[in-house]
Parts: C-alpha cells; structure tokens; sequence
C-alpha cells in the first residue's frame, strides 16, 4: 500500500509520517533524501540531478519520478509527504504507480490557516538536542533557555514572513492537489480533522488505511 499525504505546512503530516513509518512499516519517502543519495551512489540520475543543482536550477519532474520509480523498486509501501507538490507532479506519479499496479490512498490533513501561522511562529528550538517547545502549546523555559543551558532558537522557516510565505506557495502550487485527488477516477482521498491530538489523528488514520488501532500498539 503507498499513502499519500496532503496538506500544508504544520499541519502534522511529519508527526503521523513518523508514527506510520515505526508502527506499521510504511517506508517513509522524501525526494531530498533520494535524490542526495544517488549523488552520493554516482548514479547516472544522480549525476544529471546534480548538473542541475550545480546551476542552481530546480531538478525537472521526470527525473526525480525516475528517482521515485528506482526506489519503489524496493519497497512494497510507500509513504509520500512532501511529494507530489504540483499537479504535474501528481499527474506524473499517479501515471508511475498506475503503471505499476501500486493502489493508493491520499490523506487531507484539514486544518485553518490561523491556526497553522500559530503552530509555526509558536514553536522555538533547541539547536543542539533538537527538543522543540511551543509559545502555548508545550510553553519554553523563561528567558528562552532550556535546562541544558542552550539558548532557544526560531528557526529560518518558521518566522512570520517566512510562514505567510510557505503558505502563499502551498496554497498556488499545493492546494489545487485537493480537486485532482478528489476525482474519483483517481486514488482514494480521505480528509482527517488535523486539529484534534496526535492521537486522535493517528487513530483516524490507522483507520482509513485499514490498520490495527495505532494508539494501541504504541
């Protein structure tokens, strides 16, 4: 089974990418990480991503769809977060997995917009534990310094200008995958209220992918 996960940034996609990858063995797949690895491995993918990276363009579709096809190879399920981010992308991947008899199921992780610009600028870090705490949710020590001593930081991404940008993005070249998905000619897609408690959301999830109680085997 491959799954597909939908939504925008701080929604909690990661969160249940890892809880489904630990608890049920879907392989976890980030386009970054493959591509990386090929130029490592001097794969001839590899090596042309690389001539493009070099002039600092964006890698094409269809090479990093011939990146996906090669790693597909070795994994009977899949979980995509991250990827497909345009239609074409999607339209790519729905023709691969097609092609390869690989049924799959999208999830929506639904969530407002006031409320992810709240998870995102919220949340400050420990840049060497890597410990995150959040201005409301799991409240930072005062003075922004954590027990070990390390002083809090925000990162890059997830200050004010830099959330309302990812969102402008998400919401031009991401979204539109809710209506491709929605065609019932295509996989399966389930929306999940991304605003109830991790555990809620992994227990819908379990659920939807036709999985034991996530909750109970953790």
């Amino acid at each position: 089974m491959d799954v597909i996960f939908l939504g925008p940034p701080g929604a909690g996609k990661g969160t249940q990418a890892q809880i489904l990858e630990k608890i049920h063995g879907l392989h976890q797949l980030s386009t970054g990480d493959m591509l990386r690895k090929n130029r490592m491995e001097g794969t001839e993918l590899g090596k042309l991503a690389q001539s493009y990276m070099d002039r600092g363009d964006l890698v094409p579709d269809d090479i990093i769809i011939a990146v996906v096809e090669k790693e597909l190879e070795r994994l009977p399920g899949a979980l995509f977060d991250g990827f497909p981010r345009t239609v074409p992308q999607a339209e790519a991947l729905d023709k691969l997995l097609h092609r390869k008899n690989r049924p799959y199921t999208v999830i929506l992780f639904d969530v407002g917009e006031h409320l992810i610009r709240e998870r995102l600028i919220g949340r400050w870090v420990n840049p060497k534990t890597g410990r995150v705490f959040h201005e409301r949710f799991s409240p930072p020590p005062d003075g922004k310094i954590d027990t070990d001593g390390t002083p809090l930081i925000q990162r890059e991404d997830d200050k004010p200008e830099a959330v309302r940008h990812r969102l402008d993005v998400y919401r031009k070249q991401t979204e539109p995958l809710i209506a491709y998905y929605g065609d019932a000619r295509r996989g399966r897609l389930v929306k999940v209220d991304a605003t109830e408690s991790v555990e809620n959301v992994s227990k819908v999830i379990a659920h939807a992918l036709g999985f034991q109680d996530v909750a109970a085997t953790q």
